[in-house]
């Protein structure tokens, strides 16, 4: 845990890692609070309103009999258990279960098609599901392709749909168990989550993790989300738990600190709805994803119309720039603070608003306890001030274990001391870190190395632009071009006058060389289900 200083400096010297050799991710979560005092742990709200509250002693007894269910159906310790479920009650106990169980959770997206469910339950061999009825309509049609799958677990089936073979229903399954588990005596190291890659590039890579990843993410949580648990009542996301920033910046560091946390994921993303159930329920922390915060920036006059009770707001996956942070401090009462992360090693990268002012164009410094370099393709690191790959030395706690049944793609992803993003970036002589972008994501035009991030941020900067993604298109005399594909914010109209304006924009505030020569107006821009977007998709873009 953190504590409060007045420096960065302090911070860093004060810290040090406390991995004990033994240690279970759902014992720290919840056995340890379930005291008989009652203490608040989970507030679920539904699509209709209504509410249910869970105490951290009702979650131990439930997720108890949960495991000895799996026990009971052949799960074994080092198994894999896939949970296929958007955030909810049933979504929490089925991780605890398996972490106390010693088995390895696989949390996989409530919006996967069939093709993306069938990979990833395969590929990870899992012995169990846990799901809903749609989620049963899915698997219906691809269970004979899944030989490992013993036994599925469905949470709102109907009694014809709860009886078909290897099926059961989630509740009446927990009431004949009992409510008495002995934990699994697990190291740190032990395998506890498989979190698959969002897959943009190749087929999705199944990200291992031990028990001590939870440790692991500890700094890089408190630090931007202001010395958290300091002040902590609520925390919420609208980031599904299937996803690392879900379960690993909120749901399991909130429990490890015995902070109640609310579940409500909106089927479709509602900018107004977000705002009132922050209200509402009076959450003091969250983690707001880019995309979220773009689409919240629309809602006219929040700080008049909700009365927010907001203590720290952390957001990353994408970089914010200046517009957003300074929209924060106005509608959200706070400084958002951006961090930097991915799925094989998260959080790692922060700022802090509590200890320095955030200095736009970066994504902050490094957490206490990652040790942050800009390396070489081999490796070696970089000066300060010199362009390259975002790399962290290793090992360390938040580090994964390996690619699931994928050495070679593990050991590409190192170079020499350092774990290798994948991300380019350039740290200055404090120490910030500023995202350049993906190594695919950087452009080349005339000799130049454009980042997106930059002209996104000054596309957002224009009354017209609501969202915006910007990437390199092939040209026979610059090599790339910069183009920008733009979502228009109600009131304006598509036309020549308006590209003109827009790239005038980027001309006088960004830099000449850096304007998108072509511009394409859209509808909505393709984005991965973590909300980053799929630069991809729109290089193979047709027409202007």
């Amino acid at each position: 845990m953190l504590c409060r200083t007045d420096s960065y400096e302090r911070l860093i010297e004060g810290f040090s890692w406390q991995v004990p050799e033994r240690y279970n991710i759902g014992v720290d979560a919840c056995d340890k609070w379930a005291d008989g005092s009652a203490r608040l742990a989970l507030i679920y709200e539904k699509h209709d309103g209504s509410q249910t509250r869970y105490t951290f002693d009702e979650l131990k007894s439930l997720s108890n009999r949960l495991a000895n269910s799996f026990a009971k159906h052949g799960v074994a310790r080092g198994e894999r258990v896939g949970i296929f479920l958007p955030q909810t009650p049933e979504t929490a106990l089925a991780h605890l279960a398996a972490y106390k169980l010693g088995a390895i959770a696989v949390p996989l997206f409530a919006l996967f098609g069939v093709e993306a469910l069938q990979y990833r339950l395969s590929n990870s061999g899992a012995a169990a599901l846990v799901t809903d009825k749609q989620g049963l309509e899915k698997i219906a049609s691809i269970r004979a392709a899944l030989p490992d799958l013993k036994s599925i677990y469905c949470i709102d089936a109907d009694p014809a749909a709860a009886a078909a073979p290897g099926v059961q229903s989630f509740w009446p399954a927990l009431q004949g168990e009992s409510d008495a588990f002995e934990p699994v005596d697990t190291a740190a190291d032990d395998p506890a989550v498989i979190i698959y890659t969002s897959g943009t590039t190749g087929k999705p890579k199944g990200a291992l993790h031990g028990h001590r990843v939870l440790l692991g993410h500890l700094p890089g949580v408190e630090m931007p989300q202001a010395f958290f648990p300091e002040g902590a009542k609520l925390f919420w996301t609208p980031a599904d738990w299937a996803w690392i920033g879900g379960l690993l910046d909120v749901l399991l560091p909130a429990w490890h600190h015995g902070v109640p946390v609310l579940a409500r994921r909106f089927e479709k993303f509602d900018a107004d709805a977000a705002f009132d159930l922050m209200a509402r329920h009076g959450v003091t922390h969250t983690f707001l994803p880019p995309t979220a915060l773009k689409m919240m920036r629309a809602v006219e006059r929040p700080a008049e119309r909700y009365r927010l009770a907001l203590r720290a707001v952390a957001s990353g996956g994408e970089s914010l720039g200046v517009e957003l942070i300074e929209w924060g401090r106005a509608a959200l009462g706070v400084t958002i603070n951006e961090f930097y992360g991915q799925t094989e090693c998260n959080v790692v990268l922060s700022s802090c608003s509590t200890l320095f002012e955030p200095r736009i164009g970066s994504i902050g410094k490094a957490v206490p306890g990652h040790e942050i370099a800009i390396v070489d393709d081999a490796g070696r690191v970089l000066p300060r001030g010199t362009e390259g790959n975002i790399g962290v030395r290793a090992p360390d706690p938040v580090m994964f274990l390996g690619y699931w049944r994928n050495p070679e793609a593990t050991r590409e992803k190192f170079a020499g001391d350092y774990l290798v993003t994948g991300d380019v970036g350039v740290m200055d002589e404090d120490g910030f870190v500023r995202f350049v972008g993906r190594n695919d994501d950087v452009i080349t035009s005339a000799g130049y190395r454009i980042g997106p991030g930059p002209i996104e941020d000054c596309l957002l900067g224009h009354p017209a632009v609501r969202m915006a993604a910007v990437v390199g298109m092939p040209d026979e005399t610059r090599t790339e071009i910069v183009k920008a594909f733009i979502v228009l914010n109600a009131g304006f109209e598509p036309g020549a006058a308006l590209v003109r304006e827009i790239q005038t924009h980027v001309k006088t505030r960004l830099a000449a060389h850096e304007y998108p020569r072509e511009i394409a107006f859209v509808d909505s821009l393709p984005m991965t289900a973590t909300g980053k977007i799929i630069r991809r998709e729109l290089r193979s873009a047709k027409g202007p």
